[in-house]
């Protein structure tokens, strides 16, 4: 028997932005429920939803007020439980976003604890004294813009927040809080979820201390809007009191079947590499985590090859997480378009090639149909980021559009009523009912079937081979097969001599004998273990 989740595609639904069945420009639970059947029908094995949880919605319920209701824009537990039986019934598995480093500034904890220095949940949050000239206590700067500390003039302190002001940081080091947070998370897994996907999963200890972070040294600084890149972050957060509370997670989770945990790592570069690495070491941390290392601009082979093959040798018995797009990342289409010839191209080609990496793959709503980036304008924006920055931060406002189910309906078979977020012509072309034989959707369907009737792309052997850029190139290696996989990240032509094979699955290449041709934005498997040159 193999764990469900290695190998497995899991699909991301943004709950506000998938199916309103109400009428309030709102998705919710019940329109997810109606619309399994699209995620089923895909190949998917498991929907990963992102926060459903009470929540003032200042951060699109990244800000939860209590984490064992489901906030009533969304629906109720009823209508929870009728999605995970329905899920189930369809085969898929259903994990949900927990926002554990955080609450809301309306949760009971918070509002308990900023009353004084001395109630029963003083402690619960990261508090501390002002330093002598008033100033906050560390240098630290919130993803958000600004201080990472809010002064808070009923206790006289600061509190901690590496997100917005209405989103205070819980002290881990009080055993109360893990204490708390674990019975939180024990409710879920009665309550019959398949696990969970958690949000900054290394941002949950600060350093006691409260040392100010060193300038990162980077030259040129380029970051004028996100001041937070501009300090090597190694005291509010990624401590090493993290692992023991993965550890103890862990321990929870494998009280029950099947349970999966993802983590999301808050870390850039190499980095954030050897922390998946680290995160996921042995048996007893987190299953499987990701980074964004390969949701941002870097297109290159080098860039792809660095990323595997770091994991591999940092935790050779780990599991990664792959994805392209998420719901905090221009959509890829959009963010790699430069690298091709039209959208469609890029679609298909950074699919066959997500496809063909080792891991879990991960899938955002609409990517499957080709999506690219909604153009907004300041007066549609929701995000924070933007709402402050505008217009030198665009924010993630642009992924986060309704999906779009149906060309002709009204708001694209969205909504009845004014979504939330503008369904917008360009996007609505490239609806659900839209796509035919020859379409992306299509695509997705038939690599995804590929990589799961396919033993070397389920296997976990993965070896690279030298070429140039802008080709890569690896070999997926299983005990009963092997496959060489080729992609060409450009739109330029390139042919390769190649030793004896044939080209199966999906492609865009030819092969005329020993002759590779890739087209712009071409890729091939092959058969055996192939020499390139």
């Amino acid at each position: 028997m193999t764990d469900w989740w290695r190998d497995a595609i899991i699909y991301q639904v943004y709950p506000r932005s998938y199916q309103d069945s109400t009428g309030d420009g709102v998705g919710d639970l019940n329109g997810i429920t109606r619309r399994l059947p699209h995620i089923a029908d895909l190949g998917a094995d498991c929907v990963w939803l992102s926060p459903i949880f009470m929540s003032p919605q200042k951060d699109m319920g990244y800000d939860v007020s209590d984490y064992c209701k489901i906030d009533p824009l969304f629906g109720d537990l009823d209508d929870f439980k009728r999605l995970i039986d329905t899920a189930h019934d369809l085969g898929l598995k259903v994990i949900t976003d927990q926002v554990l480093s955080h609450t809301s500034d309306q949760h009971d904890w918070f509002k308990a604890s900023r009353k004084d220095r001395t109630n029963a949940k003083a402690d619960w949050y990261v508090w501390a004294d002002p330093l002598p000239d008033g100033s906050p206590p560390t240098n630290w700067h919130s993803h958000f813009g600004g201080p990472a500390w809010e002064f808070d003039p009923g206790r006289g302190q600061y509190y901690l927040h590496n997100f917005l002001a209405s989103q205070p940081d819980l002290n881990f080091h009080n055993p109360d809080v893990v204490d708390a947070i674990l019975e939180t998370c024990k409710f879920w897994l009665d309550f019959g979820l398949d696990g969970f996907r958690l949000d900054t999963v290394n941002y949950y200890f600060h350093d006691q201390k409260l040392r100010s972070n060193p300038a990162a040294n980077a030259a040129p600084q380029v970051m004028a809007t996100d001041l937070y890149g501009m300090q090597k972050n190694i005291y509010n957060k990624t401590r090493p009191e993290n692992l023991g509370f993965l550890e103890r997670l862990r321990a929870l989770t494998d009280q029950y079947d099947d349970i999966m945990m993802v983590g999301e790592v808050g870390e850039m570069g190499d980095r954030s590499i050897e922390i998946m690495g680290e995160y996921t070491q042995g048996t007893d941390r987190l299953h499987m985590a990701y980074s964004f290392a390969m949701l941002g601009p870097d297109f290159n082979a080098k860039h792809f090859r660095n990323c595997i093959e770091g994991f591999q040798k940092g935790a050779p018995d780990g599991h990664p997480y792959w994805s392209f797009s998420n719901h905090d990342v221009p959509r890829h289409v959009t963010r790699w378009l430069d690298h091709a010839t039209d959208e469609d191209a890029i679609a298909r080609m950074a699919v066959a090639m997500l496809m063909s990496f080792p891991g879990t793959i991960g899938i955002y709503q609409g990517e499957e149909l080709g999506q690219t980036e909604t153009d907004l304008t300041y007066d549609e924006l929701t995000d924070p980021p933007a709402l402050r920055y505008w217009p030198a931060v665009k924010g993630r406002d642009g992924c986060r559009t309704p999906m779009v189910w149906e060309k002709d309906a009204k708001n694209a078979g969205f909504s009845d009523g004014t979504p939330w977020l503008p369904v917008k012509a360009p996007q609505a072309a490239n609806a659900v009912d839209q796509q035919g034989d020859k379409s992306v959707l299509a695509y997705y369907i038939d690599v995804i079937a590929f990589r799961k009737a396919s033993a070397a792309l389920s296997g976990t052997k993965t070896t690279f081979i030298d070429l140039d850029e802008p080709l890569l190139a690896f070999h997926r290696i299983s005990d009963s097969e092997t496959l060489t996989c080729v992609f060409n990240l450009s739109a330029d032509d390139h042919s390769l001599a190649v030793s004896d094979t044939e080209i199966t699955g999906p492609n865009n290449a030819s092969l005329d004998g020993t002759t590779l041709t890739l087209p712009a934005n071409g890729y091939a498997y092959l058969t055996g273990k192939v020499t390139l040159i």
